[in-house]
């Protein structure tokens, strides 16, 4: 039989929608459903698959609706077929299949787990693990994944071994994982010596040579952060006390369900904390007072180091006028002693005593190793030096020429041309200063952030069959490259992850950094390290990818001056020069550039793995860009959810420009 073609007329191809047997897996089109699955009593299955077991690969579709189902039948039949397929005993997951702490459960254990208050989350064969005590509940050899009812008699004693946990710490006598050490110790909880500590259902615990209770494991709200971005479980119960239902649910299992997360990964300054920023900004979820005074003093603390490599420039600068001033000299020979004609020592670069004094003190400062601690303690007591400083002539005339000055960042400008302003006590950074800042926190650790999307024009554009999608809570974890461990051995903390978003510079081909074993490494060749490293794992072998690729405004300017194929990953970058180059229809450098990186990552992840790459570019500072690529990342999710793995054909979103001309792939 021809592949992609209907079970019964054997017409159509595989683009035609189809609905399939949840038994055989046979498909039938529009035409043929009804009269090859009849009334459809135990949901979608062939007449002569009615009775038996459904394939397990296929047990996720159950309940869920296809939008060919819904142009052929009324609403109220959709939802009694649903229920049916959900509720018949026969597509329930058998016990025998079933094993916690070693044992097959029966089927009144079965229905136990089933029916309790807080049931486990798409239960399917499989070997579990469950502590009865605390309720923690999770994959044989895996972390737990979820808090369910405690006290459930079922299953067998829990193993020490059950989570394959190496953290010589016990919780009711099963060796936890290194992601529950980072959560009790954020919690406050001592775990020096190998304790073995007593967990019960509500987080309370004690150490079990000490039986006096200590405080609540959850009472914390940092404990709650940190179990949200290395996925573990809180109580179900912790956000809603009061137990009150919404539409037959508890809202805090309603609110887990719905939520979708996004990994945001990259190289140090490929653009993931402004992205990040950009996000927060973009979707209202306010900073903190702690993350705002943070971002304060980051940028003061800046400021000074900016203007630090200002005051050795201008050094350089006045050595380098005083000596082409001496070369112009002309010896008076005529005079009776002979002697020179006297030279004025003084440049455009000379500064005065008072801002000379100021200029030796806070470069001695930043030399040395307690600058931080001084700035910006300091900016109270030296403001007035830095305005005094900023108005003199030979800072101006330095400042001219930054560009000359390697060392400066092209940031630096945005921020020293409000160098009064910023030094002062009472500034505070607005939205375009935070976006400009490096980092939102001062380590590197995972930092996250819950939104929804705002109602948009293109939310009409996807159909009524997605619309719920716009109303569905996201989270967005951002982690530094350095938090993943050597080799990304941390990756399998995000294995619930949605969606991978890795950002890549676009201006990083010519520029270096050192990497951990003190190499110095160019910066896109470190991207593709990392995105090879993070492919391959096998905790991210089924995840989708999005490849972002960032600053593009910024490889306009430097692509004319510096050549692509600085990068020997990009030796082979030859454009062709067209006579119609100048046309405004005519893709520029800097797009052909963007377009042959994306070629080049789409090529290595094809070598790598079966599924898409998808591509997206960003402008960081843009916050419309960003929402794109947002939005991108949720419609690629949910074309994921209703085709599977084998999504193959183009996505509705609207596109800018600029993905226009970058992927034409």
């Amino acid at each position: 039989m021809k592949k992609g073609v209907c079970y019964r007329c054997f017409k159509g191809d595989r683009f035609m929608e189809k609905e399939g047997c949840i038994v055989c897996g046979a498909k039938y089109c529009y035409d043929c459903v009804l009269r090859a699955m009849g009334s459809m009593p135990e949901g979608r299955k062939c007449v002569t698959c009615i009775g038996f077991r459904i394939r397990e690969a296929r047990r996720g579709k159950l309940g869920k609706c296809s939008r060919l189902l819904k142009r052929l039948l009324t609403d109220l039949e959709v939802k009694n077929i649903m229920n049916s397929e959900m509720l018949c005993e026969v597509n329930q997951v058998p016990p025998e299949l079933v094993f916690v702490n070693g044992e097959t459960l029966s089927k009144d254990e079965l229905f136990q787990l089933r029916n309790c208050k807080y049931p486990p989350k798409k239960l399917r064969p499989g070997y579990y693990w469950y502590d009865k005590y605390s309720g923690f509940w999770g994959k044989e050899g895996q972390k737990p994944s979820q808090i369910i009812t405690s006290q459930l008699n079922v299953g067998g004693p829990i193993k020490t071994n059950a989570s394959n946990g190496n953290a010589k710490v016990l919780i009711n006598s099963r060796e936890i994982t290194k992601e529950e050490l980072w959560m009790l110790k954020s919690a406050g909880v001592h775990c020096e010596g190998e304790p073995h500590l007593w967990v019960s259902e509500d987080g309370t615990y004690e150490e079990e040579a000490n039986k006096k209770e200590k405080s609540k494991i959850w009472d914390k709200a940092i404990t709650k952060l940190v179990c949200a971005v290395l996925s573990l479980p809180v109580p179900p119960g912790s956000e809603n006390p009061s137990g009150k239902e919404v539409n037959g649910e508890i809202r805090d299992n309603l609110a887990q369900k719905s939520i979708h997360k996004f990994l945001l990964v990259g190289c140090d300054k490929s653009g993931t904390s402004t992205i990040y920023k950009q996000a927060k900004i973009l979707y209202g979820i306010p900073f903190s007072e702690d993350e705002r005074q943070t971002i304060k003093f980051f940028i003061q603390r800046k400021l000074f180091g900016y203007l630090g490599i200002l005051l050795e420039g201008r050094e350089q600068f006045e050595e380098e006028s005083l000596l082409e001033k001496r070369k112009r000299c002309v010896i008076d020979k005529s005079g009776p002693s002979g002697d020179t004609i006297q030279i004025d020592d003084t440049t455009i670069y000379s500064i005065g005593a008072r801002v000379r004094a100021f200029s030796d003190w806070l470069l001695q400062v930043l030399q040395s190793d307690n600058s931080e601690a001084i700035f910006p303690a300091a900016t109270c007591e030296y403001a007035p030096f830095i305005e005094e400083m900023w108005k003199d002539a030979a800072i101006q005339a330095t400042y001219n020429r930054r560009n000359e000055l390697q060392m400066l960042p092209r940031v630096a400008a945005y921020f020293l041309d409000r160098a009064f302003e910023i030094s002062r006590t009472d500034y505070e950074p607005s939205d375009m200063d935070i976006l400009y800042a490096d980092g939102i926190t001062s380590s590197n650790s995972p930092t996250c952030m819950e939104f929804s999307f705002p109602k948009s024009t293109q939310d009409d554009l996807l159909g009524p069959d997605y619309w719920h999608y716009c109303s569905l809570r996201y989270q967005l974890i951002r982690v530094h490259p350095r938090s993943l461990g050597e080799h990304c051995k941390w990756l399998d903390m995000f294995d619930d992850t949605d969606i991978v978003l890795f950002c890549v510079a676009l201006t990083d081909y010519d520029e270096y950094s050192v990497d951990r074993n003190g190499v110095l490494t160019n910066k896109m060749l470190a991207s593709k390290e990392l995105f090879e490293s993070i492919v391959t794992h096998p905790t991210f072998e089924s995840k989708n990818f999005l490849l972002i690729l960032n600053k593009f405004d910024l490889l306009e300017e430097k692509i004319e001056q510096v050549p692509l194929t600085q990068c020997e990953w990009f030796r082979d970058f030859k454009p062709v020069v067209s006579p119609n180059c100048h046309n405004s229809t005519y893709p520029s450098l800097a797009q052909r550039a963007s377009h042959y990186i994306g070629m080049k990552f789409k090529e290595l992840f094809r070598s790598l793995t079966d599924n898409k790459l998808f591509v997206s570019p960003v402008i960081g500072l843009e916050n419309d860009t960003v929402d794109e690529a947002l939005r991108y990342a949720r419609e690629i999710i949910m074309r994921y959810e209703e085709e599977g793995p084998y999504l193959n054909y183009e996505l509705s979103s609207t596109d800018s420009e600029a993905r226009s001309a970058c992927l034409l792939l």
